[in-house]
């Protein structure tokens, strides 16, 4: 067999809208099934992802060892947004697709209406694989499973010990966490202890307005969306508007953020920069992403503590594109990524919290440290902050609709642009999707 291969990849596609999925009438290169992993021959099989799943050449090379004649090839986007982008094209083209394709749960929902454009994963066999509410995400109205759960979100507080220490804070992480959790532990009071920090050292509390912004979303239970018919409320739902002026207040009025975008190349060097954020918001998936652009930086921890109670930030799943040539051993191979076996070892390489009932049990995973962030319980702290997850309705907009607030942040944030007039243009991006 020869080596596996592993690529960084980014979509080179422009926006796509998912409307042209309508369009596409193409089956793809391949027919549905064709072959067998165990005796199909030699087959290649291609994974794209994003951002960091956990996925490791040595776990790629396992299955590979027990599956004679199957090769892996990672296919790896940058951000979220690229491969969100090239799946909208490439599903409207009707080929050339990855035969595992990653996805981002706020975009999820807009895939849901085209069942016919992925297979099938029920299996009766993995009934009770997955928390309730993870599976019925990637259920479609019609009952198809088109999606394996990877990760969830839930979310706790980074920070840096070190830069606490230097304002006066406490660092200790119990300490930082029973401070945050003083005056009911809302955002007011994360705000409030930021603005203490940035007044005695002139420095960022936090990364990014963006940041933030789907920190509070992620606890309005129906923020853009009538659940009963899709119909778009963004623009008249008045914890919408009071989140935005909280963040933008947080992030200009008292100047608590580093005005960064996030996963721009500005984000990535901040992380190692004289003026480096003192907190972020932290889902298990973000640990990793920290500690990748951190090399060299030492202070930083996790408190058992978020704003606002629990929350839920990301998680993705794994389709299999119906237009591929492999599906049956593409799904085969998916089960066994998204297998609790293999979630723990994607845990205890990226910090993605697993979605699976039985990982979340593992005596591997509530021991767990992570020894970059000072050796925090990371484990234990992730499924304590996994308790009194709400589930956040979203729908096939959703994931518009917060991008149009999104843009309208970093306007606002990053290029100083006047928040009033960013909030009516993002309604007006939002008026104009129908």
């Amino acid at each position: 067999m020869r080596k596996t291969t592993r690529k960084m990849w980014a979509a080179a596609a422009g926006v796509t809208g998912i409307a042209l999925l309508a369009t596409a009438c193409s089956s793809g290169s391949g027919t549905e099934g064709e072959d067998e992993p165990s005796e199909g021959g030699n087959i290649t099989l291609t994974v794209a992802t994003f951002n960091e799943f956990g996925y490791t050449d040595e776990m790629f090379d396992e299955y590979e060892a027990s599956h004679p004649g199957v090769t892996i090839e990672h296919k790896k986007a940058a951000t979220s947004n690229e491969a969100r982008e090239n799946l909208n094209t490439r599903l409207a083209a009707g080929s050339g697709l990855s035969d595992i394709e990653a996805i981002e749960v706020d975009w999820l929902p807009e895939l849901l209406q085209y069942p016919d454009k992925f297979v099938d994963l029920t299996d009766p066999e993995l009934d009770g694989r997955w928390l309730g509410w993870k599976q019925a995400q990637a259920t479609a109205p019609s009952g198809e499973l088109i999606g394996y759960g990877t990760d969830i979100g839930p979310e706790a507080i980074a920070y840096r010990s070190d830069l606490f220490a230097a304002a006066g804070l406490p660092t200790d992480r119990a300490e930082v966490a029973a401070l945050l959790s003083e005056n009911g532990g809302g955002w007011d009071q994360y705000f409030k202890v930021g603005k203490q920090y940035t007044d005695a050292t002139s420095k960022p509390w936090f990364d990014s307005a963006g940041a933030i912004w789907q920190g509070m979303i992620n606890q309005i239970e129906a923020p853009y969306e009538n659940p009963d018919d899709n119909s778009i409320i963004a623009t008249e739902n008045a914890d919408v508007k009071a989140a935005y002026d909280a963040v933008v207040q947080a992030a200009v009025g008292d100047n608590l953020s580093a005005h960064l975008q996030q996963w721009s190349d500005d984000w990535n060097a901040s992380f190692q920069g004289e003026n480096a954020f003192a907190t972020m918001l932290a889902p298990g998936w973000m640990l990793g992403v920290i500690e990748g652009n951190s090399a060299g930086v030492t202070g930083w921890d996790i408190a058992d503590v978020f704003p606002g109670g629990a929350g839920n930030w990301g998680g993705s799943f794994l389709t299999v594109p119906a237009q591929g040539a492999n599906t049956e051993a593409a799904k085969e191979l998916a089960a066994w990524l998204t297998a609790p076996e293999q979630q723990l070892k994607a845990y205890a390489s990226k910090g993605t919290f697993p979605s699976q009932v039985e990982a979340q049990k593992s005596p591997d995973l509530l021991g767990s440290t992570n020894e970059f962030f000072n050796n925090a319980p990371a484990g234990e702290i992730l499924v304590n902050r996994s308790e009194g997850i709400t589930e956040v309705y979203k729908g096939p907009n959703f994931f518009a609709v917060n991008d149009a607030f999104n843009n309208a942040l970093v306007e606002v944030d990053v290029n100083g642009g006047d928040p009033a007039a960013q909030w009516e243009s993002a309604i007006q991006a939002i008026n104009a999707l129908g």
